[in-house]
């Protein structure tokens, strides 16, 4: 028997004071059997840093040919194209060929930064993909504030985030390795 996707709610009151968007989300998120919490939490800060009405969660982990989260216009193009983790050059490039930006958010620790090491030369001269990396320090603040319910406020202002509930909080500065 297969294992089911355990299922997340969040509610979010975002005000993005960086884009001027403030609004409220109500989400829910599968949890893949072979995702932890964390991945899970740096998929929701992804969500929450390009929050708009039109970007939804994807099959992810399960599914090749799509991403952890897009956003497609009216027209059905893809916007954006948002991945997590170490994924190959391949499937990056294949990204940028499809979407009008690609965002790609490393939270791997010194793995991220190996990675990093060894694919800078040959992604650098993309020019539609985006690189960040969440420090580990700051993943496990963030992974902290994971619930089966969450109610969370988000602030972001000047690139900081800041993510709470009732009972903790996170300061989430992403570090950009490629804009």
């Amino acid at each position: 028997m297969a294992l089911k996707a355990s299922i997340y709610k969040a509610e979010l009151q975002i005000s993005d004071i960086d884009r001027n968007y403030y609004h409220s989300h109500q989400l829910t998120i599968a949890r893949h059997p072979s995702e932890n919490e964390e991945r899970m939490m740096v998929r929701l800060l992804a969500f929450i840093r390009h929050a708009d009405e039109r970007l939804k969660f994807t099959k992810g982990i399960s599914t090749d040919d799509e991403p952890d989260i897009w956003q497609r216009s009216l027209s059905n193009e893809i916007e954006l194209w948002i991945e997590l983790g170490q994924p190959d050059e391949k499937r990056i490039r294949k990204a940028c060929g499809r979407a009008e930006k690609v965002y790609l958010y490393l939270y791997g620790g010194h793995g991220a930064e190996l990675w990093w090491e060894q694919n800078s030369n040959r992604l650098g001269s993309i020019s539609n993909l985006h690189i960040y990396n969440l420090p580990p320090e700051q993943r496990d603040e963030l992974s902290i504030l994971a619930k089966k319910n969450m109610a969370l406020q988000v602030t972001i202002q000047d690139e900081e985030i800041w993510i709470s509930s009732a009972e903790q909080s996170a300061t989430i500065n992403l570090q950009c390795w490629k804009e």
